[in-house]
């Protein structure tokens, strides 16, 4: 009889682990059920393999090689990713909050859904549900979809009765991400238009329209004004050495992205990032922000104190953010306030500590971290709509005078050299 071993939680929360023998993975997991322990993973320990069934006709209708890449490719067209996320978490609410049960609405999710990446999930989701297993342990086996801080809002859903709650939460929360990110993109659209339109109308002066003007002027002879001068100085650099230069920054950005890829790279340019005006106000705010609406959503959704900080911190973008909120969330369950630890961090406005340690006296901690996601994310509204404003104005400005450099000094050019022919 194969021995499993498990790990699972108790009714108290208590988590144990332990052997077990059972005739099959599906009696195991119903002999966990009836000693009142929730399973959090399973797996086979006799090491025991099933025999293999030999075909009586292996006649392929293609060469292995071509069977084998045909089948790669098509694992990897169904293969889900991040994306399928917020829509799963979208189509499950809806049919939970129709009366179905979680494990009922992935089997018709299962059969019903038509986006072949979505469709794979829900039928890898439901293979592990018909074996006995919770949801919050088949969300785990997909950590390419679902994070941890999913699968233990799931997992305390399940425990408490309120996956339903717990799913709107979660809906409500990776929305809010995705339109930060949408409107992120938006405001900087306009600006990357206007740097494209400007870099053309430049490139073409520079490469058609000024060699082209030059050669005319040279042939009528006379000395060129100096801002003539500096743009054909220009002119010929760009000609002769602009290939290098491009070469040398597309190296310089390859080697700063290995770099970056690294840990310690990884740690240095977003601590440089803190240090930059500009992105050190994006990154401070979208930190903040992250931060205390996902803290907020674990402690609504009974997630324990130490546990929803180490999975908020996780969910930080910039590394040298998350390594303050780590030594925070050290100092939290060292006996130091998290208002006091937060503060250490120098992240956090003084405003918001002091609204935070009201929060922590009151008892009203995740309503706290709620009003303050709440003004956090109209302070990064007003910050993105004022960068967005000031970026524009500034490329336009820079562009158009460039732009007018040119026309001076192409003007300028032709009426002193106009001015030296004798009647």
């Amino acid at each position: 009889m194969p021995t499993f071993t498990y790990r699972a939680r108790d009714a108290a929360g208590t988590t144990t682990t332990g052997t077990l023998d059972a005739p099959s993975r599906r009696d195991a997991l119903r002999r966990l059920q009836s000693r009142s322990l929730q399973p959090v993973s399973l797996e086979e320990s006799s090491g025991a393999k099933p025999a293999r069934t030999k075909s009586s006709a292996p006649a392929p209708s293609a060469t292995p090689a071509a069977a084998a890449e045909s089948k790669a490719s098509a694992k990897a067209a169904s293969l889900p990713t991040r994306k399928e996320r917020l829509p799963f978490l979208e189509a499950l609410s809806d049919l939970v909050r129709g009366g179905l049960s979680a494990g009922e609405a992935i089997r018709l999710l299962s059969v019903r859904v038509q986006q072949p990446r979505l469709r794979a999930l829900c039928t890898a989701l439901w293979a592990s549900l018909s074996e006995g297993q919770t949801l919050s342990v088949a969300l785990a086996a997909h950590p390419e979809v679902f994070d941890g801080q999913t699968i233990n809002l799931v997992a305390a859903g399940e425990a408490t009765g309120n996956l339903r709650d717990v799913l709107d939460r979660l809906i409500a929360h990776f929305t809010e991400q995705q339109e930060l990110r949408a409107k992120l993109f938006g405001a900087l659209a306009y600006p990357v238009f206007v740097c494209f339109l400007a870099g053309g109308v430049i490139l073409f002066f520079l490469f058609f329209l000024l060699p082209r003007l030059r050669g005319l002027l040279t042939s009528l002879g006379g000395e060129l004004p100096f801002a003539t001068k500096v743009l054909v100085n220009l002119s010929e650099f760009t000609l002769h050495y602009g290939a290098f230069a491009l070469i040398a920054g597309v190296i310089g950005s390859l080697s700063f992205w290995q770099w970056r890829r690294t840990a310690a790279g990884r740690l240095a340019s977003d601590e440089l990032a803190l240090r930059l005006p500009v992105v050190k106000g994006y990154a401070v705010r979208s930190s903040v922000l992250n931060f205390a609406h996902t803290l907020a959503v674990l402690l609504e959704n009974g997630i324990t104190t130490a546990e929803a900080l180490r999975l908020a911190e996780k969910t930080i973008a910039n590394e040298a953010v998350r390594a303050r909120l780590r030594e925070a969330t050290d100092r939290v369950l060292e006996g130091e306030s998290l208002s006091l630890a937060l503060g250490r961090t120098q992240i956090f406005a003084p405003l918001l500590l002091d609204r935070l340690a009201v929060a922590e006296q009151t008892g009203n901690l995740a309503p706290g971290l709620r009003d303050i996601a709440r003004s956090c994310r109209n302070d990064l509204d007003r910050w993105l709509n004022t960068f967005t404003k000031s970026i524009s104005a500034g490329v336009l400005v820079v562009a158009f005078s460039f732009v007018a450099f040119i026309a001076y000094a192409i003007v300028s050019a032709v009426f002193q050299v106009s001015s030296s022919f004798r009647f």
